[in-house]
Order: structure tokens, then C-alpha cells, then sequence
């Protein structure tokens, strides 16, 4: 299970800002059980957004947003609502995010950060990744994971290291992360992302927070 919790709803009106449509999806699964992204927190997201201004072209609750084939199965019923929207917020973890932005032609953008619970989770077939560093940044890079699909996790572009084909030094059997964003934000027409300068991240919050090392759940986990 991957733990989420929402941004502020400042955050998420900064990330919508000059977009006036937006298409809402939630979780069934981790977000739900996280209070983050299942039915009752999508509605409510929509009376917060639609108050802001906002025009919610539809919204639905997907069992399992990291699963790519059932993302997509279930958006074929809501093609109009979809379409007519200029961008999705999704209400998950960071692996929804990226699985939603692989199988959709509009912008994504996260309504949560992901938030570490120390260790390793298991891990979907699927290639989308979370390092889970409790600040994500999807929505400007077009819903490719930097800190997984770039060996040396750059947040501003790529390394002087690229080769003349597109792969990593590091691995030259992996594409490089950043080709991958800047071709996915090329073909969304927002390519104006890469102005874009983030802070080096801080690493204080990839770690576990002090009140989830204090409650029952971590205390299960624990064995304790």
C-alpha cells in the first residue's frame, strides 16, 4: 500500500491555474484507504473547485488507478466528459498519477503528495515508479516521475551525459528520463514546463513522519 495525502487546496488551484475545465478521477484502492481519493473525497473535491470557479466535467473512482489497462477501460464511458476537459486531476498516489498521465492525452495533475513509509512496497509490472518524497511534482514534468525515470534523479533536465540516442550513461539500455518528459510535454503543447526551476528537494520529508511512526498502524507493522 502506498500512504497519500491531499495538497492544500492552494497548491492544487496554483497547479489549475489558467485552466478552467478539469476532469476529476479517484482511487478505489490505496487513496481510498488513505481518505484521500475515494468517492466521498472526489465530491468533496468538486464542491471545492467548483466554488473556486472551476468547471468539473465529470468524475469517477477507478478500483486500482495504477493499473494502466483498467484506467483506460474505464475512460472509454466518460470519452466526452474527458475530452472536453483541459486537464485531470487525479486524487492518488504518485504511480496513479503516472499511470493515468501513460494512458491519456491531457495534462495530469497530483492532488496528493505520497508520503514514505520507510522501506520497500511491492512493486505493479507496470514501469511507473514512486520514491514516495512527500512533494510531487508530476504535474509539470507530464506525469513522468524525474526522481524514477532519471538515474541520477535531476528535477531541472537532463545531465550533459545523454547519449546521441536518447539513453541514459548511466544504464544505455534506458532512455533517458528527461527525453521521455520532454517528448510526453511536446505532445501535450507544454513544453513551457521546462521553464520551470524546482528547489533541491527536501529530504526530510522522504522519510517516514514522526506522527505515522507514532500511531497503530506503524506499531502493526512493526510487529509492536
Amino acid at each position: 500500500m502506498l500512504l497519500s495525502q491531499q495538497k492544500s487546496l492552494e497548491e492544487i488551484l496554483r497547479s489549475l491555474e489558467g485552466e478552467t475545465k478539469v476532469f476529476l478521477l479517484g482511487c478505489g484502492g490505496c487513496a481510498e484507504s488513505s481518505g484521500t481519493g475515494g468517492k466521498a473525497q472526489v465530491l468533496e473535491m468538486k464542491g471545492k473547485l467548483e466554488e473556486a470557479g472551476k468547471k468539473i466535467t465529470g468524475h469517477t473512482v477507478v478500483d486500482f488507478l495504477c493499473q494502466k489497462a483498467l484506467v483506460q477501460s474505464r475512460l472509454r464511458g466518460k470519452v466526452k466528459e474527458v475530452k472536453e476537459a483541459e486537464s485531470l486531476l487525479v486524487m492518488t498516489c504518485g504511480v496513479g498519477v503516472q499511470a493515468v498521465a501513460a494512458v491519456t492525452e491531457k495534462p495530469v495533475h497530483p492532488a496528493c503528495n505520497t508520503i514514505p513509509l520507510g522501506g520497500s512496497r511491492g512493486e505493479w509490472k507496470g514501469t511507473e515508479r514512486c520514491r514516495e518524497c512527500g512533494d510531487c511534482v508530476l504535474d509539470s514534468t507530464g506525469g513522468i516521475c524525474p526522481l524514477t525515470a532519471c538515474s541520477k534523479f535531476l528535477l531541472n533536465g537532463a545531465c550533459g551525459g545523454t547519449t546521441k540516442e536518447g539513453k541514459c550513461e548511466v544504464d544505455q539500455e534506458m532512455e533517458c528520463g528527461w527525453k521521455l518528459i520532454y517528448e510526453r510535454l511536446e505532445r501535450l503543447g507544454r513544453l513551457d514546463q521546462l521553464r520551470q526551476v524546482h528547489e533541491p528537494k527536501d529530504h526530510s520529508k522522504m522519510i517516514p513522519p514522526k506522527g505515522l511512526r507514532l500511531s497503530d498502524r506503524w506499531a502493526l507493522e512493526q510487529g509492536r
